[in-house]
């Protein structure tokens, strides 16, 4: 592919990134896979660019302040383990495998915040004693309705086990597995949508990092065209963080909803039909 049809598709792929939480590889391998490269050496391609979107875009929602850092760096630990081993997986997994895989992985996510789709946020009701003693509590100034959120995460214990998985499919397909973990954090621990996608940003950059070790060492990482992807990526979240912020709740989980279903289902497909 072209530099500049590289760079225009990364640029979009991160805009959506970093304004959905699910990093850029959920756009970027649908499309490089339909412009005919292998899909492991698309996966591996990807996940180096999910951390260009992570550091585009999470350190801007850490200077707004709306990234719970202690979320992250507890949750990190979980990720980081599930994202090498399933690195592994995809060096000796079929293609086709890979591509059914990645289109289940979204549309169960799809399915799982469709149903979500028109509730409002709701704060956890009790706080439980693990959660606490971390000290998931936090507050952020939310400019779309003008006031201060303020909110405790919980259930620790479960969002821990469940972001190694979340680490492991993130590994696995090269995507940063944002869509699983915005369902952790929003669905298991209670955070608001917003604190969500942005903690999110943060966690799948350390994550792809412990990824991209293994497709590094394997030597499917080509350098000429990872660096146009870096750069559309990089500049689409920092685009994307910009508009993130001046969205409402509701808005930002439509726009995930959207991307999810359409990219799911193609993928499916792809895999199913085996094109």
């Amino acid at each position: 592919m072209p530099f500049h049809v590289l760079f225009l598709v990364s640029l979009v792929a991160g805009f959506v990134g970093a304004m959905s939480g699910m990093g850029g590889g959920v756009i970027l391998i649908p499309v490089l896979t339909f412009f005919g490269m292998d899909i492991k050496h698309a996966i591996a391609v990807s996940i180096v660019s999910v951390i260009a979107t992570s550091s585009g875009s999470a350190s801007a929602y850490v200077r707004d302040r709306i990234t719970n850092l202690k979320v992250g760096m507890f949750l990190e630990m979980f990720t980081i383990v599930g994202a090498l081993a399933g690195a592994v997986i995809t060096l000796i997994s079929g293609r086709r495998v890979l591509f059914i895989l990645f289109g289940i992985v979204l549309l169960f996510s799809w399915v799982a915040l469709f149903r979500q789709r028109n509730e409002a946020w709701r704060q956890a009701s009790h706080q439980d004693i693990f959660s606490r003693w971390l000290e998931l509590e936090g507050s952020y100034y939310d400019r779309s309705v003008r006031k201060t959120i303020v909110y405790q995460g919980a259930r620790a214990y479960l969002g821990g086990p469940l972001m190694f998985g979340a680490g492991l499919i993130a590994g696995l397909l090269g995507i940063g597995a944002g869509a699983l973990k915005v369902l952790i954090h929003d669905l298991v621990m209670g955070l608001p949508p917003k604190v969500s996608t942005t903690t999110s940003n943060l966690i799948i950059g350390v994550t792809a990092l412990a990824g991209t070790s293994v497709y590094l060492a394997a030597g499917m990482i080509d350098p000429g065209l990872t660096a146009p992807i870096i750069l559309g990526v990089v500049f689409g979240a920092f685009m994307g963080t910009r508009v993130l912020v001046r969205l409402t709740n509701q808005t930002v989980r439509h726009i995930f909803l959207g991307v999810l279903l359409v990219l799911g289902v193609e993928m499916l497909l792809r895999g199913i039909w085996g094109v």
